[in-house]
């Protein structure tokens, strides 16, 4: 209903989604800023960081198109409307994840796209299955992982009631995070988006064995391919912390 919606005004469509992409694609911009005063950041090159850039980009576009709306969680708890979702014959976490559905965030993934797609045209990697294999993984990977996050933020939002911001400061700002090498970052941020908050497995740790570089903790080598694993993880903690949300919800009372 919501595509449809949106769709029946094209052009605002258009413009919206190409606002979305350009809005997106300042980041990057600030970025290239950066390299036309120096050669390298943390040690990589401006066409790594695009790559970095690119995925976390891509992966995080991809689930904030599926799953972003779940940060109206907190206004549905305090205004009750939440009810009306809870008497549907219908999934919940399905019915808020479609509420308001933009699809104008596709301008998200395609920014996302195109500056990957710069990278790995200015990147001189030798190319294999597997390697190819692993860039698509990690995309997919990377977006579950992603979507875990907002799911249990989701969650989150049934004790705190008001926690969108803190939900966007792990997804936006896990995002902004990922965007810049591994190696600018103290040992212990970087050991906190490994071990606590896994972010590391979206991009950092499979694209630094794409470029054949070691990561900063000196993880084993097995580590990199992880990232589907950690996404299942995410997703076995994350559907649970859901339903227990849910069932905790007593409504507004009014």
């Amino acid at each position: 209903m919501w595509v449809r919606s949106a769709l029946t005004y094209r052009t605002s469509f258009v413009l919206m989604t190409v606002g979305s992409a350009v809005g997106s694609m300042l980041d990057f911009v600030a970025l290239a800023i950066m390299f036309s005063h120096v050669e390298e950041l943390g040690g990589f090159t401006v066409a790594e960081v695009a790559l970095l850039y690119g995925t976390t980009s891509v992966s995080l576009g991809l689930a904030d198109l599926v799953l972003g709306n779940l940060d109206r969680v907190g206004g549905r708890i305090r205004d009750g409307t939440l009810d009306v979702l809870l008497v549907r014959p219908a999934p919940v976490f399905a019915q808020v994840a479609a509420d308001r559905f933009a699809l104008r965030r596709i301008g998200r993934v395609a920014q996302g796209l195109f500056v990957l797609g710069w990278a790995l045209t200015r990147l001189e990697l030798d190319w294999s299955a597997g390697r190819v294999l692993l860039l698509v993984v990690t995309v997919v990977a990377g977006a579950v992982i992603f979507g875990a996050i907002y799911a249990l933020g989701g969650a989150f939002q049934f004790v705190a009631q008001d926690a969108a911001e803190v939900q966007n400061s792990f997804t936006y700002g896990g995002n902004t995070l990922l965007q810049h090498p591994p190696t600018i970052f103290a040992k212990e941020l970087v050991r906190g988006v490994t071990f606590v908050v896994p972010l590391a497995f979206v991009n950092w740790l499979p694209v630094l064995r794409l470029l054949g570089r070691d990561d900063p903790l000196g993880l084993p080598g097995w580590v990199d391919v992880a990232s589907p694993a950690v996404a299942a993880v995410m997703c076995a903690v994350a559907a649970p912390a859901w339903r227990v949300g849910v069932r905790s919800y007593r409504s507004t009372g009014s």
